[in-house]
């Protein structure tokens, strides 16, 4: 299960050592662990990152078949998860140490930087090849934070990006060794940790206040 530390100014959540699905326990984890964040106030920034072979392999499919009467709900709890990344008021900094698979790409793209590990792992966003369309929010979460033609073919092809590939891509900001990975995403949010604060938070929702209007809408999250 997800674990929070603090270096100095900035959080580091640990999202844990296996495929870190977005199972119910794991979502409401990582939630609380963003309470404890925001609640800290002063000078502060976010590093998710992992351990092991996988940063993460997004939605537990499992448990989403084995409770199909709770599909609806449970879209809506990670839309809320992408959602309130995306606009949280301070920066964040995903460390890529491992494959980065579907909603875990997008759990991703909602911080505002990427490092990711160059020799190894891909990021990828397997939907069109698991015959799983994105939902609207998804969708718009992508669109809005990668440049078109990244966009397209990483959602029409179901490409395989390594960390150089990423990189140069435009999906990862840096891609670096891989005992350079944490460090790395330590370093760059460090560096911003004095930007924390309400007015980040409005920048960000005026920045992407279409994307964050579709996966905050309940009213049909699956499209």
């Amino acid at each position: 299960m997800p674990t929070l530390d603090r270096q100095d100014n900035v959080f580091v959540l640990d999202l844990g050592d296996g495929e870190n699905r977005f199972h119910p326990d794991w979502l409401a984890s990582v939630d609380a662990a963003l309470d404890e964040v925001e609640k800290a106030g002063g000078p502060r920034a976010l590093v998710t990152a992992a351990t092991g072979k996988f940063y993460s392999n997004g939605l537990d499919l499992d448990w989403l078949f084995a409770h199909a009467d709770q599909h609806r709900d449970y879209v809506v709890s990670v839309h809320e998860l992408l959602a309130r990344t995306l606009s949280l008021p301070l920066v964040t900094v995903a460390a890529l140490q491992g494959h980065t698979f579907a909603a875990g790409a997008m759990f991703s793209l909602a911080h505002d930087f990427r490092v990711m590990r160059a020799d190894r792992g891909y990021w990828c966003l397997p939907e069109a090849d698991i015959n799983i369309p994105f939902t609207p929010g998804m969708a718009a979460l992508i669109q809005a934070r990668l440049a078109p033609q990244a966009a397209h073919r990483a959602m029409l092809t179901a490409h395989r990006y390594g960390g150089s590939a990423a990189e140069a891509a435009g999906i990862v900001d840096q891609a670096v060794a891989e005992d350079a990975v944490r460090a790395a995403a330590i370093e760059l949010a460090a560096a911003q940790v004095n930007k924390a604060g309400d007015t980040l938070g409005t920048i960000k929702a005026r920045m992407y206040a279409p994307a964050l209007a579709v996966l905050r809408d309940t009213t049909d999250p699956l499209g």
